[in-house]
Order: C-alpha cells, then structure tokens, then sequence
C-alpha cells in the first residue's frame, strides 16, 4: 500500500543523488514500487539525526508513490526494551510520518535467518568457533595484515550442524560458541574475515521471550530482513559503507526473495553537539541531564519537550539536503529553522522574567483597566485579548538602570518609556533596600498615550513589556542553552567539555493569566524573551515553563564563537 500524504509530504523536497538514483530506477522499470525502510535498533532514544534518516526514507516513499516500513531490527535482547519501542514509534509519528499497515521486526523472520544459517553450512559457507571473543578479535588481522584462519574453520558440515543446533538448544553458556561465515580471513575489507553470524545469549528477548537461545547479528539480520520484505533502496549512513561487501555477499549466497542494494549517505553532525548512543546513554546514566528527554539533549524527545516544533525539523532537514560526504551542520541553522517556524506560528504573550516592581504614583490605588493585545501581530486572525493594568506593575528588572550609559533607552530616572500596548510612563525615584539594591520604581504616567501614542506627537525611545502585580501569576521559567561549550565537544572527555551555563532556573518569574489558562502545548512568544513551552512538570499550583530559543542568537556571544 503506498503511503498516504501527510503535513511532512515535501519535507525532503528538491533533488539529490539518492533521488536521482530512485528516478533512474523507476525510468529503467527495475521496479514496479519503490520500498524504502527506517530500521531502528531499540536500544535508546531517536535524535536529531535520524530525523534527517527518517525524512529520507520516508519522504522518498512519499514522492515516489512507494511505501516506507518502520523496522525494529531487535537482535540484542540485553539491550532492548519496549520503552525504546514506543518511544520510537511516537517521536515518527511526532516529526509527521507514518508507517500504515507497515511495521515490521527483525525477530519476526528469526526463524527463516536461522533455516538460511543451516543452509550456509551445508554449503560449506559457514561453522560454527569455539575461539573466545579475544581470540576473534587477535586474529581478525589489522588493515595492514591479514587475519589468520580460526582452528575450527574446516569443520565438517555434519560437526557444524551438530554443534549449531546444540546452540540453538541452549546447550552451551554465553560467549562459548559462535557461528561465523566462510568467506576470505585475508580479505583487505575487514568485514569479510569470517563476520560472526550467530552468538549465544541466554537473554529475554521482548518479543519472542525465552524461545531463542542464540541471536544473529545485525550484519546478518538487517540484509535478508531487507531482502524478504522486497527492500528496493536500503540507504544507510556512510558508516555501513564498508558493511555493502557483505550485505551483498549475503544476499548472493541465500535464496532471499529479493535483491535490495544499499545506498550510503553522509550522516549528520552539528556544532556543539554529540549524537553519539553512548555519550548520550552515559549523560543520562551520569545524571548530567535529567533523562532522554532533557530540553538540553539532541534527541527528538528532548527536542519535543524544549518546544521545537516538528514542521522546524523537517524544514531544517530539507535545507542541509543530502550527501556523499560527512560534514558538520552550523547548529545555527537549526536554530535559525525553529525561530523562523515559531515567529510564523506562536502567539504572542508577556512574562516578567526577573521582576522588578513598578508603582504609578498617579494611578488611581484600587482601580484596574483592561488593556487590548495582539495575539499575533503579522496575523490578524489569531485576535486580542486582554491584559489587566493597574496601578503596581512589573516589568524586566534588566529594564532599569540608575546610571545609563548613553545608548541605554530603556528605563532611568527622568525617562520616558511606552508599555506595550498601554501607556507612556516616566520614572521619578528608585527605591533601594539595606544592601543598596534597586527594589521598587516609583513612576508617574501620561493617561493621554493609552494605546501607546501621545496626542503632542513626542517620541520615546523604547518599548518595555509588563505585567500587573496582582493580575499575574508566579511561574518557574527554565532557561535552557547548549549543553557543550565547545563547537567541537571530544566525544572521549565530553564532560570537560559540558557548559555549567546550560541550565538557569528563574523561580520568581510573572505569566499572564492567558499563559495558564491556554493549557497548550504548543510554543508561544514571551514578547522580547523568547519562545517558551509548558514543560511536563508543570501543575496548576506549579507553573514551569521551558525556554525553547531566544528571540535571537546570544550564545555564540557569550563563548566567543561561532554558533
């Protein structure tokens, strides 16, 4: 069934060698569908990088009238669990893919890789090692030197078929016995000296449960997967690159259904970040993260949770394109995809960060007005609302400076500033405690600028957001930034390289009741701070919100690099 058009139909729009090749296929009449798959291991969390492999293969499907399936390649019960399982599943669906009637697992043709398995060694293709995992690997050879043929290589294939089906049985302890392919211990490509095929895991698989006593290897699974569900365009990471040698020598010597090939495209890498599976796995097992899902990490439930919009992900997938060779992505782009999607799609509210107290000494004490807003201001649809103003008012304490210097044109003593949407106001005397910190503005205002314009004409020079002191609520406000402070973080030491500034909790923030009451997931706009998303530890009597990105790019600044 081919796939069904969704909000990601043109997210990997334009032109590149994967489709050129697809193309060509299609104009030759090789096939008759086009069958893409995305084969996730489930043994972690999805990131930012395979978005860009899942808007490939299914964003190929989609534009070719074929059908992409999502594959669990489940060969690794110590390593697997149903949590990763789902939680892939959602973060697809969640960039804006779907499988259909296509979801498929590794573990469902065990029983077929095993008859194919028996069927290499009476062909004499492959037998079964009793050398231990230290021993293999002595032998393997280097790039240099050839790898030296394992004593138990000229088994007969009666000793072989024995043996593996003793394995099979759980007649033998882990690590006792492997089944390896015959094929060349001199081959220059490594991956040709005698692959392990088969190892002995006494382990819980969640799928097949206790069943299976041996598991192949991916090499050995992931290819003949491919080939029997008529795979047309396995494309992987230039990583697998080296492995196509054997995917195909595999797919030669068995009697698959089909014959797949495999296609390599450079992976991605960005600036200040690591996708490595085990930094990942370590940040989150060290606790220098709060789980798979912290706004700080770069998988896609960390990037859900920080308010990054899915539309962002597939615009800034479509923009990096595709590739034969690996490069590092600027994280600005990223970055510059997310702001672009949010400046379109947020609405607009305002939140006091770091609050310093406002008193309109000419405001009438226990009088209150409602004050018009814009919800959107390049999109009249989205409407107004309406903010309570009053005689004591918050606004940013980094507004305010007794001492400007003389291209400061917020707030100061004698000033003139507009409140967004309300009135001109002009402070008169700052108000200190003991230890000489600014604690209250005494301030008087114009009841002619309602609106924001003065009837006389006259000008000011800055425009301060605000809130009413007893018509907002307290909100705890979570500023996220990169989680390294390098561009280029050594993946062997990361933790010297980690920003201690990732993370800033402001506990006393203010939020427009609109906020609270909107209950939304979605991003929004704090005017002049950023875009914000309720985070999942939020509570009606504990609002927290996670800042997803600036308005604009400070941290490049503030490291004195590049971002």
């Amino acid at each position: 069934m081919a796939l069904e058009p969704t909000v990601a139909e043109t997210s990997e729009a334009g032109r590149d060698f994967i489709r050129d090749i697809v193309q060509a296929d299609l104009a030759a009449k090789k096939y008759k569908e086009i069958v893409t798959r995305f084969p996730p291991e489930p043994n972690g969390y999805l990131h930012i990088g395979h978005a860009k492999s899942i808007a490939l293969n299914f964003g190929v499907a989609q534009e070719f009238s074929g059908r992409c399936h999502l594959r669990f390649d489940d060969t690794n019960p110590i390593r697997e669990e149903q949590e990763y399982i789902d939680s892939i599943q959602a973060d697809v669906r969640w960039i804006g893919f779907d499988w259909g009637q296509n979801l498929f697992y590794a573990s469902d043709y065990f029983e077929r890789l095993y008859e194919w398995a028996e069927a290499l060694i009476r062909a004499g293709l492959a037998y079964v090692d009793d050398q231990s995992q230290e021993e293999i690997r002595a032998n393997r050879g280097t790039l240099t030197e050839p790898g030296k043929n394992s004593p138990f290589r000229d088994r007969s294939v009666e000793e072989n078929l024995d043996l593996f089906r003793r394995m099979k049985a759980g007649e033998f302890p882990n690590g006792a016995r492997v089944l390896r392919a015959k094929i060349d211990m001199a081959a220059p490509n490594i991956n040709l000296r005698d692959p392990v095929m088969y190892r002995i895991l006494h382990a819980t698989h969640p799928r097949t449960g206790d069943k299976w006593k041996i598991y192949p290897s991916y090499d050995y699974a992931h290819g003949q997967s491919d080939a029997i569900e008529g795979i047309t365009h396995s494309i992987c990471t230039l990583e697998f690159e080296d492995h196509r040698p054997l995917y195909d020598w595999f797919i030669e010597k068995l009697p698959v259904p089909s014959q797949p090939h495999q296609y390599e495209f450079a992976r991605l890498n960005l600036t200040y970040t690591l996708l490595s599976k085990r930094v990942l796995t370590q940040l989150v097992r060290d606790g220098h993260v709060s789980g798979w899902d912290d706004p700080r990490m770069p998988t896609i439930a960390g990037l859900k949770r920080r308010g990054v919009p899915p539309a962002a992900i597939r615009e800034f997938v479509k923009r990096i394109g595709v590739a034969k060779a690996n490069s590092v992505v600027d994280v600005g782009m990223l970055e510059f995809c997310i702001r672009e999607e949010l400046n379109r799609t947020a609405l607009r509210r305002m939140a006091v960060l770091r609050p310093l107290k406002v008193v309109i000494e000419n405001y009438p004490e226990g009088k209150s007005e409602e004050i018009e807003a814009v919800n959107h201001p390049d999109d009249p649809t989205k409407g107004t609302r309406r903010v309570a103003f009053a005689r004591e008012l918050y606004i940013e304490r980094d507004d305010f400076m007794e001492n400007p210097p003389k291209k400061f044109f917020r707030l100061s003593p004698g000033t003139e500033v507009r409140l967004r949407y309300a009135y001109f106001i002009k402070c008169r005397e700052a108000i200190k405690n003991a230890a000489g910190e600014v604690v209250e503005l005494r301030c008087t205002y114009d009841p002619e600028t309602r609106g924001g314009n003065a009837p006389d004409g006259r000008k000011v020079k800055a425009t301060l957001h605000w809130l009413p002191a007893a018509h907002s609520l307290p909100a705890e406000i979570r500023i996220y930034s990169q989680l390294f402070a390098k561009p280029s973080p050594d993946a062997a030491n990361f933790v010297a390289d980690l920003n201690p500034q990732s993370l800033e909790i402001l506990s006393g923030a203010r939020i427009e009741p609109a906020i609270a009451q909107a209950n939304s997931e979605e991003a929004m706009q704090f005017e002049r701070q950023g875009y914000f998303v309720r985070d999942k530890d939020s509570t009606p009597d504990r609002l927290v919100f996670n800042r997803t990105i600036g308005l604009r790019d400070t941290f490049a600044k503030e490291v004195g690099g590049k971002a």
